[in-house]
């Protein structure tokens, strides 16, 4: 007898953060479908293209657009955020599917993560640089 044989998916993982919005990324081989947050992806990014261009842009990159189902859960931040997390952990995702996609993907930029964040408020002002109406008298 022969023992049945385990259909195992393989599967790339890859964590990409922007501003406070964190996204676990998975990529599994299938036909291009982006799944956000167990949504339509287009439905997600309320069908904007840029956001959707910039969440596939890695794969497009590399020639793997159709080849490569993303999944997603991604918390905290708005759609901008969202955006660039996903952007990062496709990414980070492709580098470990083949260590030869980390040459194109870095001089695009899609590797480095956007330290840009929101500065803290400071005592004595209203925000982080709003300072209350001076009065002279």
């Amino acid at each position: 007898m022969q023992a049945a044989e385990k259909t195992e998916r393989v599967v790339y993982w890859g964590t990409g953060r922007r501003k406070s919005a964190v996204a676990r990324v998975r990529l599994v081989p299938g036909n291009g479908t982006l799944t956000i947050n167990g949504k339509p992806g287009e439905l997600h990014l309320q069908f904007n293209p840029s956001y959707l261009a910039v969440t596939k842009a890695p794969l497009e990159t590399l020639g793997l657009e159709n080849d490569y189902d993303i999944l997603v859960n991604v918390r905290g931040g708005g759609l901008t955020g969202h955006a660039d997390a996903i952007r990062l952990g496709v990414a980070r995702a492709l580098c470990e599917l083949d260590p030869d996609n980390r040459k194109p993907l870095k001089l695009e930029g899609y590797l480095t993560r956007d330290p840009r964040a929101k500065e803290r408020r400071k005592y004595g002002l209203k925000k982080a640089r709003k300072a209350p109406q001076y009065s002279k008298r």
